[in-house]
């Protein structure tokens, strides 16, 4: 269940078999044995599996593995210079915790595993970036470039990346007609548009993914 958890697309039984270091048979049996059982996997031999969508688990219990990666990632959000993201990575994990059939509140206090403090500033364009990517909606911005000329431009933001220390938006630029990547510390003013693209964002993410060479996630 966990493997088929992290596909979004039907993986086969071959691959499945390989991620899990097992044979091929016992693929199928398994996965058999999980429909019987009442799981919703859709699919069958020789075509690939894949859980249903809107399926929802109960509760679980969490390895230590699993908890400690929910740890660190609640604290690198921390870092990113997103305060409202930041806030909401602490409110899921607190959430978790609560949620699971054991109370892991104290057992994600203590975890020992810490990320260094970022010299990150606050950036007020994260937020409303992360919202017009959500709702595929155009924003205006004033861009400053690396030499300091700035620009006006009407960008339709698909994708945001994370480094250390710094971020980049993936978005379309109807000043250029093109694809292009700007870094949100270098943005001096954005304005909302109530204008969706034209196009849906799962389509312009591909286009994107092509021109720059980008693989598909699994």
């Amino acid at each position: 269940m966990d493997a088929l958890r992290r596909h979004r697309r039907p993986v086969t039984a071959a691959a499945l078999a390989s991620e899990m270091s097992v044979s091929v048979r016992t693929i199928y049996r398994d996965v058999q044995t999980l429909i019987g059982l009442g799981a919703p996997v859709d699919g069958e031999a020789g075509l690939g599996y894949m859980l249903r969508g809107g399926f929802f688990l109960p509760p679980l219990m969490f390895d230590e593995d699993e908890l400690e990666a929910l740890v660190l990632g609640a604290r690198l959000v921390a870092k990113q210079g997103d305060k409202s993201l930041a806030q909401s990575a602490q409110n899921a994990l607190a959430k978790i915790a609560a949620a699971a059939p054991k109370d892991l509140r104290e057992t994600i206090a203590s975890t020992g595993f810490f990320v260094a403090p970022s010299r990150a500033a606050e950036l007020p364009a994260l937020k409303p970036l992360r919202e017009a990517i959500r709702r595929e909606h155009k924003v205006r911005i004033n861009y400053g470039d690396e030499n300091g000329r700035e620009s006006e431009r009407v960008v339709w933001p698909i994708a945001l990346a994370f480094y250390e220390g710094k971020q980049m938006v993936a978005a379309w630029c109807e000043l250029r007609e093109a694809f292009r990547h700007f870094r949100p510390d270098r943005i001096k003013a954005l304005e909302p548009l109530a204008e969706r693209y034209p196009k849906r964002r799962a389509i312009l993410v591909r286009e994107w993914r092509t021109s720059q060479g980008v693989p598909e996630p699994e």
